[in-house]
């Protein structure tokens, strides 16, 4: 019955536009006067203890780290590296976007910051090349959903705080399958834009190539300088992300020279306003899971999963449906805030590897960021690309297809997490 009053206050509240947090807050009051428990200083106690974690200051650093970037001039030439490289290859400015997804997931793990800043730069130069441009903007928006899935990941830091798992894990653990969905983009957008009579880019002579691979330099040591120090324990994750928001607004200032003193305070300001909106949503997605665990809920999903516990893989299937209907009307975020705390202790009975599942629950969240009616990156592309939304859904379904592909062979083949992360841990 507890179950029914958590989802049906949940669904109600959000049906009738009351904002994510807001509505977590109000299943929270909920739950307390339904257990008889209400008392309103415990919503504040819970939202301030929930807040201050030490792990949580990554994400203001990150995203601090992005802004950056994109303010400094690192995107444009991480773009101009990976054309200079594979430019002239036929389809070879689709090729372009997925490597530098790839290359700018590494610096910020924000999907719709990556999203933005490829479409800015790319959809223009394949419009004028003559590219299906609805296409080509499905093409970024799921090159974006790439970031949350390659550390260092915002969406991995979340996953860790509300399901207690290691961060250091999941960022290890992500690395090969966030490679997996880039390869599959790279194949969906050969096979799709093979018919396509867009004369490639000329060919970068050796000179030129090593022109754009000094000039985008620094930016490309900053994934290796933060991989690098959180794989060998150099410095922690949160630790990564102030070391990646300095050496972002070091190059943007010293370096490239892009970065001035009078647009630090629209950086910081873009970078606080976003990260006071995904902190408050976290703080009140603590007093829910806190409430959920005494309520026993976590019991009452296991009692409903218990037909298919004792099959991990179907198990996983199961849960994977389940995220997948639920990111159609919520944001990465919420899913994982609200989802989580539930879902952990049914996989920890069925035995199934915490951060294996971390890592296929958040790229099945991400994959919501692709799915209307919410579809936050589709609506970004579309904003900055210029394409109504409608053609960008259109155009990122065979993109969307090739990352379920790969959703489904990480469920038919967890080796294909666990053997590299048994490395790499």
């Amino acid at each position: 019955m507890i179950l029914g009053v958590f989802l049906g206050t949940l669904f109600a509240a959000l049906a009738i536009g009351v904002p994510v947090a807001f509505a977590l807050m109000l299943c929270g009051v909920v739950l307390m006067w339904w257990m008889g428990v209400f008392n309103p200083q415990i919503i504040s106690q819970q939202m301030v203890t929930g807040a201050n974690t030490f792990t949580l200051l990554a994400i203001p650093f990150f995203l601090l780290a992005g802004e950056l970037m994109n303010a400094g001039g690192l995107s444009r030439r991480i773009v101009d590296f990976a054309v200079a490289c594979v430019g002239h290859i036929k389809g070879g400015l689709g090729i372009v976007a997925v490597i530098a997804a790839v290359i700018m997931a590494s610096l910020s793990g924000s999907a719709a910051a990556d999203s933005a800043a490829l479409a800015a730069i790319l959809i223009p130069m394949m419009r004028q090349a003559g590219y299906n441009v609805p296409r080509a903007a499905g093409l970024m928006a799921a090159g974006g959903v790439i970031a949350p899935v390659i550390p260092p990941s915002i969406a991995f830091i979340i996953f860790g705080v509300a399901a207690n798992v290691s961060i250091t894990s999941l960022f290890m653990g992500g690395i090969v399958p966030g490679l997996m969905m880039a390869l599959a983009l790279i194949g969906a957008w050969m096979l799709v834009s093979r018919k396509e009579s867009v004369a490639p880019l000329p060919k970068r002579s050796g000179r030129e190539r090593l022109i754009a691979t000094g000039r985008a330099g620094w930016a490309l040591l900053m994934p290796v300088i933060i991989l690098g120090g959180i794989r060998f324990g150099v410095f922690t994750p949160t630790e990564a992300a102030v070391i990646a928001a300095v050496y972002a607004m070091f190059v943007g200032m010293v370096i490239y020279r892009e970065l001035k003193f009078r647009d630090l305070y629209g950086v910081l300001l873009n970078a606080a306003k976003t990260t006071s909106v995904v902190l408050f949503l976290v703080s009140a997605a603590l007093v829910t899971s806190w409430l959920i665990t005494r309520a026993n809920i976590p019991a009452e999903i296991t009692r409903f999963l218990d037909p298919v516990i004792d099959n991990p893989k179907l198990l996983m299937l199961v849960i994977v449906l389940l995220v997948l209907v639920v990111g159609t009307v919520l944001d990465l975020a919420p899913t994982i805030l609200i989802l989580s705390p539930v879902l952990m202790p049914v996989v920890r009975a069925a035995g199934i590897d915490p951060v294996y599942f971390g890592i296929v629950f958040v790229m099945t969240t991400c994959i919501g960021l692709l799915t209307p009616p919410v579809g936050v990156v589709l609506n970004v592309v579309s904003g900055v690309a210029r394409v109504p939304l409608g053609k960008v859904i259109w155009g990122v379904l065979p993109f969307l297809a090739s990352q379920i592909l790969v959703l489904g062979l990480l469920i038919a083949f967890p080796e294909l997490v666990l053997v590299p992360l048994s490395v790499l841990r």
